[in-house]
C-alpha cells in the first residue's frame, strides 16, 4: 500500500493538503475533524457534480465520509469542506492513525490549540 492518501474519487489523490481542525466531547468518546481544501484539484468544473465522498486510505484500509460540502465564491468553486465523525474511541484512534501517516507522508506538522474550545473563526490573536 502506499502512503496515506485523501481521495475525492477512488483511486486518484487529492494533491491539496488540507487545513483540518478537531473536535471532541469531553468525554473524548466522539467528536468530528473538519476538513478545508482550498482550490483542490477535485473541484475542476468537469468533476465537480461527480464527487459522491472523501475517502481516507492508508495501509490499514480506508475510512469515508459522505459529508462533503462545496464552497463558492462569486459561483465558482473555491474550496472544498468534509467532516468526518467518530462515534467512539477505537474509531477516534483509527483516525489518529491515519492523521499521523498523512501529516508525515505530507511533511505536516501538529499543533495543539491552546484553547482546546477553540472554534472556527475564532481570534487567534494572542493577549
Amino acid at each position: 500500500m502506499s502512503k496515506a492518501a485523501i481521495q475525492f474519487f477512488r483511486g486518484v489523490n487529492e494533491p491539496v493538503v488540507p487545513d483540518i481542525r478537531l473536535t471532541r466531547s469531553r468525554d473524548g468518546r466522539t467528536g468530528q475533524a473538519t476538513f478545508r481544501f482550498e482550490q483542490p484539484a477535485a473541484i475542476a468544473p468537469e468533476t465537480m457534480g461527480d464527487i459522491t465522498g472523501m475517502w481516507m486510505v492508508d495501509e490499514e484500509g480506508e475510512m469515508v465520509t459522505r459529508e462533503v460540502n462545496g464552497k463558492f465564491v462569486n459561483g465558482t468553486a473555491s474550496a472544498l469542506e468534509a467532516v468526518y465523525s467518530w462515534k467512539s474511541e477505537q474509531d477516534f484512534e483509527r483516525f489518529m492513525r491515519f492523521a499521523q501517516r498523512y501529516a508525515d507522508a505530507n511533511g505536516l506538522g501538529y499543533s495543539q490549540s491552546q484553547d482546546s474550545n477553540q472554534t472556527e473563526g475564532a481570534d487567534d490573536r494572542q493577549a
